[in-house]
Order: C-alpha cells, then sequence, then structure tokens
C-alpha cells in the first residue's frame, strides 16, 4: 500500500507519521528504503545526478510512474542514461522539487515508486 507522504523540510522527509533525516525510495508495496546514493556517486562523484545503475534500483516491474523528488530547490536531476532506462520501462517519470513531488505523490492513482531528495 502506498504511504502517504506528510511533509518535507531541508534534511527531512516524514512519510506515515515517521520522519527521515536521509534520502529515501519507497516501493510499489509501500516499503521505505534509503536511496543507495553510491550507486551515482561512484558514476558522477556526486549524488546530485541519478545513474542508470539507481535508476535500476529505483525501478520495479509493474511501476506505471516514478516520482522523483528533486530536493528542497531541485538540485537532484536525473542523467540521460536514467531517463532512457525508464522509458525503455514503458515508466512515465515525474522529476519535481520534492514539496511539488510529494504533492503528485499524494495525489497519484496510478502504481507508484518514488525516489525522495531531502537537501538542497
Amino acid at each position: 500500500m502506498k504511504p502517504r507522504i506528510d511533509s518535507t523540510q531541508f534534511g527531512s522527509i516524514t512519510i506515515g507519521g515517521k520522519a527521515f533525516d536521509h534520502d529515501v525510495v519507497i516501493r510499489l508495496n509501500g516499503e521505505i528504503l534509503k536511496r543507495k546514493k553510491k550507486l551515482s556517486k561512484a558514476v558522477y562523484g556526486t549524488s546530485h545526478k541519478v545513474s542508470k545503475d539507481e535508476a535500476k534500483f529505483v525501478y520495479e516491474k509493474g511501476a506505471q510512474q516514478i516520482i522523483i523528488g528533486t530536493g528542497q530547490s531541485g538540485i537532484l536531476e536525473l542523467s540521460a542514461e536514467a531517463e532512457d532506462y525508464f522509458r525503455k520501462k514503458k515508466c512515465r517519470i515525474a522529476v519535481l522539487p520534492t514539496p511539488k513531488a510529494i504533492k503528485i505523490w499524494n495525489n497519484t492513482k496510478e502504481k507508484v515508486a518514488g525516489l525522495f531528495h531531502v537537501t538542497c
């Protein structure tokens, strides 16, 4: 079941009443995992660009949409390879600053997974 995201502020996100002080990935079944930043950092030297390997970690078979929260001011971006990967899986992507991404997340009726960056 998709959990409701309550709020975000710089450095945290609150999901179903529980605060997380790190980036998160939310699975189709509602499981909340710590983001695997190292998958992108190994390729780009920064975790502010999502690599194809990290996109593979976020995507799950059956996902109709992936919502990416790019941080409070929107610094996180998808690499061209990550975008291509989601498109080849026929999965729509929404890439927005985290506060706006949360609104989309909470209102969508699709099968959705997400990655939410909590800092800049």
